[in-house]
């Protein structure tokens, strides 16, 4: 449903991507990891239309993406087959508006419905993401970092796209918040067809979410394929690299006899 040929991203002088292909089937799972500054936020942000690309192709569904900025009119169309959920929920929500009316407003954005049905399905979308009519009348200060991003999930399956795309979505969240938003994940794509792309930092939670992985480094894809053989037996040493540098089983902080964490 994806095709990504030859994206780039100038900006000036400087090349923040460079020459990245891939693609993406239906319902199904990539992640794109890398270290900060390695390209992965911008090419997501080009894919969903948030930034023009310098060159290359942007292809949805058999459509091809315009490289200029695009009409209300086309902003609305692909919204309804690409939506973005970033690390921050708080900030894309409106502070003085309670966390039903800002799912209704996201439905009423994409579909015409009358009252009684817009309210079956602000329900429906809540209950999706695990949240209840409690937490629907709240404002979002009320909500924790986590029910917050579960209500920015329920925005995005508004529109019904057929790609979510999560931008370090569970980077600000506990551990154990974590597991429960990557479970939460894992059941929408299974629920409703809609293919992901993750874009993280963190090889532990691509092993749980993604079918395949594309590892970036400056701008550029140094690995691409199959969560377990990448994960498994990287061939690129940034890869090897970054799978070295995750905690090891049973790993604790090392004291100083400040007792400062090293």
């Amino acid at each position: 449903m994806l095709e990504v040929h030859g994206l780039r991203k100038e900006f000036g002088d400087f090349v923040a991507v460079d020459d990245v292909t891939f693609s993406l089937p239906e319902q199904g799972s990539l992640a794109i990891v890398g270290e900060s500054g390695s390209g992965k936020t911008t090419t997501a942000r080009m894919i969903a239309g948030l930034e023009a690309p310098s060159g290359g192709r942007v292809v949805v569904g058999g459509d091809e993406r315009g490289t200029g900025r695009p009409r209300s009119r086309e902003r609305r169309a692909r919204g309804r087959q690409i939506q973005m959920v970033f690390q921050d929920p708080y900030s894309s929500l409106d502070r003085r508006q309670r966390v039903g009316d800002a799912v209704a407003e996201a439905v009423a954005l994409h579909k015409d419905l009358p009252a009684d049905r817009l309210r079956a399905r602000v329900a429906e979308l809540l209950d999706m993401v695990g949240l209840d009519d409690r937490q629907a009348r709240s404002l979002p200060k009320a909500l924790s970092g986590g029910q917050r991003q579960r209500v920015a999930i329920a925005r995005a399956l508004a529109a019904e796209p057929r790609l979510l795309i999560l931008d370090e979505a569970i980077a600000a969240l506990d551990v154990s918040i974590q597991a429960q938003i990557l479970a939460l994940l894992v059941r929408v794509r299974a629920d409703t067809g809609t293919a992901l792309l993750f874009i993280t930092h963190d090889l532990g939670a691509v092993r749980h979410i993604s079918d395949d992985v594309l590892v970036m480094r400056a701008g550029r894809v140094v690995e691409h394929g199959p969560v377990a053989a990448v994960l498994g037996d990287p061939q690129d040493s940034y890869t090897r690299r970054l799978i070295a540098s995750l905690p090891k089983p049973g790993w604790k902080p090392r004291r100083r006899a400040s007792g400062v964490v090293t």
